[in-house]
């Protein structure tokens, strides 16, 4: 028996990087997978190779910040599975720069995706979860559900130029402490995982090819000098940036059923990085 046998996983932003490696740690641990990703090219290249694997995956395509996008989100694993165990709100991205210049467009965008998105994902998931909890009740059993919300190190040192991305991130840490006491009477455990310096296109040196993402109607640079990124490297006690597969293995171990006792809990993943 698989360690998540049959479970059903929300899993947003998983086309690529570290949600798709959730993606795949959680469906190799028999979960059954909801994949977003803006790009649905994306998304439907991640089902695929969970199908291929031998696991289960549906998509759910699509912009997080959409207003209807929580109900949406959760509607496609009730559709499809008849459930929801897991839910991982890892959709996003950075868009930075110093405060004077950034424009009210960038402040929104970036709290929109990564606060204002998990909490109508969560908002729509509640009398979902709360509806099958009672049916666990009447059949004895004493399933715990799982959230896991995705911050960042930026959050807990800050970083020039993120005062965006900074706000929204140490915003989820305070969602995940307050939900984790209005969740525990549905025996869902609500805990944040912060991520340091992991190996993804957002973290790739910014004289690389590829150094630009889209998002809706913006082209967004990222990356990080090549200069800096060797500071931070060498600043990580291990000695290396994480992978998309250290990031995963992280959000793992917070959906396993050895951590039903851990919940309002910010786990850092950061190679004994403070910042």
């Amino acid at each position: 028996m698989k360690t998540l046998s049959g479970q059903v996983a929300l899993v947003s932003g998983a086309g690529r990087g570290i949600g798709r490696a959730i993606a795949l740690k959680l469906a190799s641990a028999g979960a059954r997978l909801v994949v977003n990703d803006l790009d649905q090219e994306e998304a439907e290249a991640v089902r695929k190779e969970i199908e291929g694997l031998g696991g289960q995956a549906v998509v759910c395509d699509g912009d997080v910040t959409a207003a209807d996008f929580g109900e949406r989100f959760v509607r496609v694993a009730i559709d499809n599975y008849a459930g929801l165990d897991i839910i991982i709100n890892n959709a996003g991205y950075t868009w930075d720069s110093v405060i004077q210049n950034m424009s009210d467009e960038q402040w929104y965008a970036i709290i929109d995706c990564h606060l204002t998105a998990p909490f109508r994902i969560l908002r729509a998931a509640q009398p979902v979860i709360k509806g099958l909890v009672r049916a666990d009740q009447d059949e004895g059993k004493g399933h715990h559900r799982k959230v896991v919300n995705i911050s960042s190190i930026t959050a807990l040192s800050g970083q020039a130029g993120q005062v965006n991305y900074g706000a929204a991130k140490a915003g989820i840490i305070g969602l995940t402490k307050s939900l984790a006491k209005e969740w525990g009477r549905l025996k869902t455990n609500v805990n944040c995982v912060v991520f340091g310096l992991i190996e993804t296109r957002l973290t790739a040196t910014s004289s690389e090819a590829d150094a630009s993402i889209q998002v809706g109607q913006q082209r967004i640079s990222v990356g990080i000098h090549p200069d800096y990124l060797d500071k931070l490297q060498s600043g990580i006690p291990l000695g290396y940036a994480g992978s998309p597969e250290d990031a995963a293995n992280a959000v793992y171990l917070l959906c396993l059923p050895e951590s039903n006792y851990i919940s309002g809990e910010t786990v850092l993943c950061s190679g004994g990085y403070t910042g």
